[in-house]
């Protein structure tokens, strides 16, 4: 390939940035990405759709007061268009659109500056944004933000999420309604007549290929080889999270069929409404998207086609070792030297478990806006940052923006979070050491029995095998076996009189504990509440105790629990979570969502020595649910402690 200088040329409707490798078009002033060339093909993007339709950002808002999800969708049309920087060395340009109360309840009330970048030498090109919502402006509410590309169908058939998540894919046109079936939620169709015959019977859900955002760092598609293309990779590379929201386990989608490859900054998947972005009356508000960076790559005759996927890992660790940038001329993107670090070391005091400090190997922890234990999981306004403490629980959170955060954190295998209430005021090049910080887990005496693993998720229960009638192919035989379509209306077919009994000491949680506790749909298409029971010998019980119920929840959709002891009729319950939960990730396959820990006092009274059994009723919701909504919730762990003087 041809390295040359970063040129510019500007026409009445379209920019076109060049490097002598890849060309990008945009529309002038909208800002869309409307071509790109590069490697002899006229257009990467699909040609059949839209100018407007293939390269965009969108946001999704609604007005204060409203609840949900969803709102109006609305692509980002710029309206002024400006030369940032022009060098030989790189070209940044703009394209801006700017909110004023004339617009009221037409577009969201932001200042919008889109950004694309492409440097000299570089396969690829970059896009941040700069989204800023002043004080006096309405209140209103943001679902998600994101960068959207749409690439050529009859190009790109092989679709790479990650290592052992990628494949050929259907065509958009097998999801149609003269060829697919529409399931439950909609997103989910099952391919009933497909263009090619190897996909029929199969589902196609663009929500089997989410990741959690700190493996989400490079997805994208290859193309097929033909007489006049070679084999070429599409990819978008995602470097950090910083500007991302819900922490390194919130879940995002990738690619999907269209084919689709996207660039996920802001979205309420598998969170629901706790993490839609509400700004408030008088409530000012700016943050940086990105940069995300699409990377091309070419094949070499003669080359394995999954060379491309190896090249794209290796150019994210590239990005990754880059960041934060040091090219982006907004003033609102901080370099290096205008961040600090933040060090310690992580020790968890449990003296039920261990007279000494346990050290927190794995831990995650982070730095997010001040707020409360676990706040960080909703949170989706500001900053985060985020690392793994190592063997010895050391841990480096560098390349901290400026600002005032809270030191959080959680250590895989104990249940609960840790938050320093403390505020830490990050300053241009400071080196802040916390020293050793010692995290003691909720605890009141020695463990009686659990089930499950403290890790925030329900992977370690019974997954199911899924009805052969609605099957993806590529999670036959997979470790990620909950990907599967449909696995909740496995629980009525498992258990189709009786509900699930879990009996300590002889029973198996990886294989008699169901994955996730849902209704059950009866005969005339209704749902009815389900009650798990989880039978338990004590000895020595002590009227005059209370013991302690620890029940930690992976997610919650809509869904009540109630918990009572040795009477399923004992009214009211000993103990209920309301209705909770927004977060649906039991439809969307996620294993997880939204992270709920209970502490539950129970009087020795109503304890006795002998068998003892938990009731735990799931209620129905009052009222019909949404089609896209599936009732239940997904257990983390459960432990019964004994307590102590």
């Amino acid at each position: 390939m041809v390295s040359q200088g970063v040129r510019l040329h500007i026409e009445d409707t379209q920019v076109v940035m060049d490097n002598g490798i890849v060309q990008v078009y945009l529309s002038n002033p909208g800002g869309f990405v409307i071509r790109i060339q590069y490697n002899g093909t006229d257009n990467l993007l699909e040609v059949l759709s839209e100018s407007d339709d293939i390269g965009y950002w969108d946001v999704v808002w609604s007005e204060a007061g409203t609840t949900g999800t969803t709102g109006t969708f609305e692509k980002i049309v710029g309206t002024s268009f400006s030369v940032i920087t022009e060098t030989e060395e790189e070209v940044e340009i703009s394209f801006t659109s700017k909110w004023d109360p004339s617009l009221k309840g037409k577009l969201a009330p932001l200042n919008i500056d889109k950004r694309y970048v492409m440097l000299r030498s570089s396969s690829g090109f970059y896009s941040y944004g700069i989204f800023e919502h002043l004080g006096e402006w309405p209140a209103f509410n943001i679902p998600q933000i994101r960068i959207v590309y749409k690439l050529r169908k009859e190009m790109f058939h092989y679709m790479t999420v990650s290592n052992n998540r990628q494949r050929f894919m259907p065509l958009p046109d097998d999801r149609s309604p003269e060829r697919g079936k529409a399931l439950v939620p909609p997103e989910a169709v099952l391919l009933v007549d497909p263009v090619e015959p190897e996909f029929k019977g199969e589902v196609d859900d663009k929500y089997q290929y989410s990741s959690e955002n700190k493996d989400l760092k490079v997805h994208g598609w290859i193309s097929s080889q033909s007489e006049t293309n070679p084999t070429m990779g599409f990819w978008v590379i995602i470097p950090s999270n910083e500007f991302r929201s819900g922490g390194p386990v919130k879940q995002n989608l990738t690619s999907h069929v269209g084919p689709y490859c996207l660039a996920m900054f802001l979205s309420a998947h598998y969170a629901g409404e706790d993490i839609v972005l509400k700004l408030q009356p008088n409530e000012p508000w700016k943050k940086v998207f990105g940069p995300s960076f699409v990377y091309l790559n070419t094949l070499l005759d003669g080359d394995d086609p999954l060379q491309l996927w190896e090249d794209a890992k290796y150019q994210m660790k590239e990005e990754v070792q880059s960041w934060p940038y040091d090219f982006p001329a907004s003033e609102d993107f901080q370099k290096a030297s205008q961040r600090g670090t933040v060090c310690g070391t992580l020790l968890v005091r449990d003296r039920c478990l261990s007279d000494e400090y346990i050290i927190a190997r794995g831990a995650y922890v982070g730095v997010a806006p001040p707020g409360e234990a676990g706040s960080w999981q909703r949170e989706c306004k500001g900053y985060q940052f985020w690392s793994r403490a190592n063997e010895e629980g050391y841990f480096s959170i560098n390349n901290i923006r400026s600002g005032n955060y809270n030191l959080y954190a959680w250590v895989p295998g104990f249940i609960g979070d840790y938050w320093n209430s403390v505020v830490l005021t990050i300053t241009p090049g400071c080196e802040i050491n916390v020293g050793e910080i010692i995290y003691e887990p909720p605890r009141d005496g020695p463990t009686l029995w659990e089930i499950g693993i403290p890790d925030r998720s329900a992977a370690g229960f019974y997954v199911p095998d899924p009805n052969p009638n609605y099957i993806n192919k590529l999670f036959v035989n997979h470790p990620d076996k909950f990907r599967q379509y449909g696995l909740w209306e496995r629980y009525a077919e498992l258990y189709p009189n009786e509900d699930l009994i879990f009996t300590v000491g002889a029973s198996d949680y990886t294989k008699d504990w169901f994955f996730a506790q849902v209704t059950r749909k009866q005969e005339d298409g209704s749902y009815q509440g389900t009650t798990w029971q989880i039978k338990f010998n004590l000895r020595d019980v002590d009227a005059s105790k209370t013991y302690k119920i620890r029940l930690a929840l992976a997610s919650a959709n809509i869904s009540e629990l109630q918990v009572r002891v040795n009477d399923p009729k004992q009214d009211p319950p000993l103990f209920t979570t309301g209705v909770i939960g927004k977060d649906n990730a039991i439809a969307r396959h996620g294993i997880h969502g939204l992270y709920w820990l209970f502490s539950i006092d129970v009087p020795g009274l109503l304890l006795q020595n002998d068998v003892n059994t938990i009731f735990l009723t799931l209620t129905v919701a009052a009222g019909p649910l949404p089609l896209s909504q599936i009732q239940g919730i997904m257990y983390d762990y459960i432990r019964l402690e004994d307590t102590t003087e």
